[in-house]
């Protein structure tokens, strides 16, 4: 089963830096995440998502490759590879997978303007290695959900809390 984590911070730019950590990380095999979206609440009111996948341009690619394949079977290439994209891009923007967008916009709408939050669907993690790797970010985050025990949650702003004092004492000493 996956946890939901969601962690506040003041500015995009800072969510978009530790969720491009957490692809490094996740290659280590520190984390194995299903999904990671910054969701912004931008200085004009709107509210941004920065899906870590293009589903549409995913599709669009892998309904090219098929369409390719099935129109090499019936002696046309390029009308089955224009055929399969469009399928493909058309299977992509009306996919959902990960976490649910209307959720990632509730989320936003309950941020203040110029912030944002990093949106995790973690499937599984080692969170002290994990949260000592983003220990710089840790001054500015803030955990604000989580689908996570009490238990977890609770030893999940521990370390938080931890490494934020780390990393203050390291800022100022």
């Amino acid at each position: 089963m996956s946890n939901l984590i969601v962690v506040g911070f003041p500015k995009a730019e800072e969510a978009d830096s530790v969720r491009r950590e957490l692809v490094n990380i996740q290659q280590e095999h520190l984390i194995s995440l299903e999904d990671a979206v910054v969701v912004e609440h931008d200085d004009n009111g709107q509210v941004q998502l920065r899906q870590a996948v293009n589903l549409t341009a995913a599709g669009a690619l892998g309904g090219g490759f098929w369409g390719s394949l099935v129109g090499l079977l019936f002696l046309n290439p390029l009308l089955g590879a224009a055929v399969g994209a469009g399928v493909g891009a058309a299977s992509g923007a009306l996919s959902d997978l990960g976490i649910n967008d209307n959720f990632l916009r509730e989320v936003g709408e309950t941020l203040p303007k110029g912030s944002a939050a990093l949106c995790l669907l973690v499937r599984d993690a080692t969170p002290d290695r994990v949260i000592e790797r983003l220990r710089s970010y840790a001054p500015q985050a803030k955990l604000l959900r989580t689908s996570l025990s009490h238990t977890d949650e609770d030893r999940l702003r521990e370390l938080l809390e931890q490494s934020r004092k780390q990393a203050e004492a390291l800022r100022l000493g």
